[in-house]
């Protein structure tokens, strides 16, 4: 198997860890392989979108979600250092309003794979940080919501001591008891 898949508190929230091939000259490894996948997790998803964020230390983005066209997400770091964050928004779920979160770095070469129904974030621990994730569904904008990152009925524990730097959507984003969820 290229990678090891370790279930997370959140069961459904997987930590994928790949196979790397390391040397002076540097290393290699396979990022991502469909079948392997599916093996690995015994889940059969199709991604349509990638997207690659850059963000200075101290960033905060998130923790976003799709009410409709509701996106899987498999996450991971290349450059730099990140605390990820996933909150279980499914009303119906046992876990329904727990979190988990995850350091993801360039060092440590771990994926994160969040499935549709949760609310997804993260923030730089480093100097900055390069994003890169794959989705299932498409980006629409009018479906994005934001859930708010320090909303102390769900209480996170962001390992920082420094207020975050967020995005105008992410500061006036709503608690779980406002927010749009899922089934």
């Amino acid at each position: 198997m290229p990678f090891t898949v370790t279930p997370t508190a959140l069961p459904e929230v997987l930590v994928l860890e790949p196979r790397v091939f390391g040397d002076a000259r540097g290393f290699f490894y396979e990022s991502f392989n469909a079948r392997d996948f599916t093996q690995a997790t015994g889940l059969q998803v199709e991604f349509v979108q990638d997207n690659h964020s850059k963000s200075a230390r101290g960033v905060l983005r998130g923790l976003h979600y799709q009410i409709t066209h509701a996106q899987g997400k498999l996450v991971r770091v290349v450059q730099g250092e990140v605390f990820d964050v996933t909150v279980d928004l499914r009303r119906s779920s046992p876990t329904f309003g727990q979190w988990v979160g995850v350091h993801l770095s360039a060092d440590n070469h771990k994926q994160l794979w969040i499935p549709p129904g949760f609310a997804h974030g993260f923030v730089v621990l480093s100097e900055s940080a390069e994003f890169l994730y794959k989705t299932t569904d498409y980006w629409y904008a009018e479906q994005e919501r934001s859930l708010l990152w320090n909303d102390p009925a769900i209480g996170i524990a962001w390992p920082i001591d420094f207020e975050p730097q967020l995005a105008a959507k992410d500061a006036a984003a709503r608690t779980l008891a406002q927010a749009d969820l899922y089934e």
